[in-house]
């Protein structure tokens, strides 16, 4: 006996890694009834729907959510407010709209003012991903054993948030709720700085390749080629993540700095034991996230690249 649908009509407004994504996983696992995709670029829609990802397609977000009883944003965080105001007229009473943003804080205040009453706001973020972007990029498989951090406020209606709980499961996500502006200061930690220095110092090489014409590229050895997989992530989306996790970032950044500081220090003045203690701390950081399941060793999680 097929199992019931969670969500009878699902919209997804942006159709890019994330939100295809969601798309073949639903789709699998029977968990919506049916899927209408929202895009602004007409290249995207139509390829979504040379792709099959949804059932409905339509340039405007406010005619896709008709009758949705759950709308995803899984466009650029900067877009939470245009998105918000537009789809408002048009949401159903009852509905949940969440999104997929790396940052939470912002989100909230851009989209909340604009939910009408009945209808139920609650911010999400997967912390999946790869560096590829647009809706061939997307697979099933995307979400299972990562972490959907959700960020309810004390306000929140709890039956909804146990549905939308009960959906990224579904999804193969363990879940977990946590206040919007701690997401934003620990995702700070463990993906946006790590992004910020890997566009620098690949724009580093970059720049020495130019200047002095040497074979920067062609000798890359692991450790930089794992910094151009970070910077080649869509530039829109990490764009918007500086801009509105701006405190955060910035505070990091500055501890960052602190710290390489005294690495430079410790290089310039040969303090070897300095150096060994960090090189020796650093190193159990990835054995623990491999203990905890969220790495293996493996390229890419284990999984194949999108296409294979």
């Amino acid at each position: 006996m097929s199992k019931k649908p969670i969500f009878e009509k699902l919209a997804l407004i942006g159709i890019g890694l994330i939100g295809s994504s969601i798309s073949h996983v639903v789709r699998r696992e029977g968990l919506v009834g049916s899927i209408s995709v929202s895009s602004r670029s007409e290249k995207t829609l139509t390829r979504a729907k040379e792709l099959g990802l949804g059932d409905e397609y339509a340039a405007s977000a406010a005619d896709a959510v008709k009758d949705a009883d759950c709308v995803i944003h899984c466009a650029p965080v900067g877009a939470g407010a245009a998105i918000a105001e537009a789809i408002a007229p048009e949401l159903k009473p009852g509905a949940i709209v969440t999104d997929v943003g790396s940052v939470k804080a912002s989100v909230i205040a851009q989209m909340k003012p604009h939910m009408p009453k009945g209808v139920h706001f609650i911010a999400g973020h997967p912390v999946a991903g790869t560096e590829y972007s647009g809706p061939d990029a997307g697979f099933a498989s995307l979400f299972e054993n990562r972490w959907t951090i959700l960020t309810p406020e004390d306000d929140v209606d709890r039956d909804a948030l146990a549905t939308l709980t009960k959906f990224w499961q579904a999804c193969g996500a363990n879940v977990e709720t946590m206040d919007a502006t701690h997401h934003d200061l620990v995702l700070a930690v463990t993906s946006h700085i790590p992004q910020l220095i890997s566009y620098n110092i690949v724009d580093t090489a970059a720049n020495l390749e130019t200047v002095t014409q040497s074979e920067v590229m062609k000798y890359s050895a692991g450790g930089f080629r794992d910094f151009t997989r970070l910077a080649a992530s869509d530039p829109t989306m990490w764009r918007d993540v500086c801009l509105h996790n701006k405190s955060a970032v910035l505070e990091i950044l500055g501890r960052f700095s602190e710290d390489l500081t005294a690495m430079q220090r410790a290089i310039r003045w040969g303090d070897g034991d300095a150096l060994f203690e960090i090189f020796t701390r650093t190193r159990h950081i990835r054995k623990d996230i491999i203990a905890v399941g969220q790495e293996i060793d493996a390229p890419n999680f284990g999984r194949d690249e999108p296409g294979e």
